[in-house]
């Protein structure tokens, strides 16, 4: 009696096991799907970023279908280098796309989508920005994309990229510097409303003159990098930095303030501390970061916004 309720209770498991495997693998297809119909949505203005003038215009396998291999392997599987994506896709989802080729083929593909990529971010951030969005309130942050330490020479797309430092790491690197211009959303994470991307030397407060500060009716928090004296005259009533000390200043004065700028800077950094924490999300999420993989220009843009678009399209999905 006790073997056979042994053997009911471990057909009972194998059953479980069965079907909880059989719903991940369903759960799983369900992701696929909707991100395939998600592209193949965006396709008809996408496929003007990425037009074939030749003969060959109507390949097997669709621009739509790369995409979709692309965002659905490193979204909800967690691969991040192209290689992987390829090897997972060619193991796992060949039922799904009988047409994939070779990974060399497949990288071709990808680089010439880096326009249908960079209209995919734009749509993507426009279509779901969230209800609890402070429209009057922006927060700028920027992060750099290293393409290699700045002890080596760069030479990956020197078109876009230079030598620069951050002083969060507290290090010089070649690359490119991501810069957002996000709406503040109270106790989360901001909705990003623009993206930039400059050469690393560029500074956070030139592109800010260049780019947003005729933004009218808006505040501005921000970080210490842009305490610029000019800057903060001309704009005392819409923006918003922890205090930077001032070389120069006698201990006496600085004892005397040291209370006020404390707490002032405290309330700067609450509205800031969700902002600072969007960019360990990409990082976790799609290592935006490190692009020292990257051998080309395409490669650096389809870094760059391919992995945006895989980090943001679950605002939509």
């Amino acid at each position: 009696m006790g073997k056979i309720v042994y053997i009911l209770e471990h057909k009972c498991i194998k059953v479980g096991y069965e079907l909880t495997l059989h719903m991940i693998l369903k759960d799983k297809d369900n992701k696929l799907i909707r991100i395939y119909f998600l592209i193949c949505d965006y396709f008809k203005e996408l496929q003007y970023y990425c037009d074939r003038f030749s003969n060959n215009n109507q390949p097997e396998l669709s621009d739509a279908e790369i995409m979709t291999i692309y965002l659905y392997v490193m979204q909800h599987e967690g691969h991040t280098k192209i290689k992987h994506i390829h090897r997972f896709a060619s193991e796992y989802l060949r039922s799904w796309f009988p047409k994939l080729r070779s990974y060399q083929a497949f990288n071709n593909r990808l680089n010439r989508l880096t326009g249908a990529f960079n209209r995919l971010v734009e749509m993507l951030l426009t279509s779901s920005i969230p209800d609890d969005c402070i429209i009057e309130q922006s927060v700028l942050v920027s992060m750099p994309i290293i393409t290699c330490s700045g002890k080596r020479s760069g030479k990956v797309a020197p078109e876009v990229t230079d030598k620069g430092f951050c002083s969060t790491k507290g290090m010089y690197y070649h690359g490119m510097k991501l810069h957002m211009l996000e709406f503040r959303r109270e106790g989360k994470l901001p909705h990003p409303e623009e993206i930039l991307f400059t050469p690393a030397s560029v500074n956070d407060i030139t592109v800010y003159k260049q780019a947003w500060s005729s933004i009218e009716n808006r505040t501005f928090f921000e970080d210490k990098i842009y305490m610029d004296q000019d800057l903060n005259q001309q704009m005392i009533k819409k923006m918003y930095t922890p205090i930077k000390g001032v070389k120069g200043t006698t201990n006496i004065i600085k004892k005397r303030l040291k209370a006020a700028d404390d707490l002032y800077s405290i309330a700067v950094s609450r509205v800031r501390q969700p902002i600072e924490a969007i960019f360990n999300w990409l990082i976790e999420k799609v290592d935006i970061q490190r692009a020292n993989k990257v051998r080309s220009t395409k490669g650096l843009m389809v870094h760059a916004f391919g992995r945006l678009s895989a980090a943001f399209i679950t605002l939509v999905i």
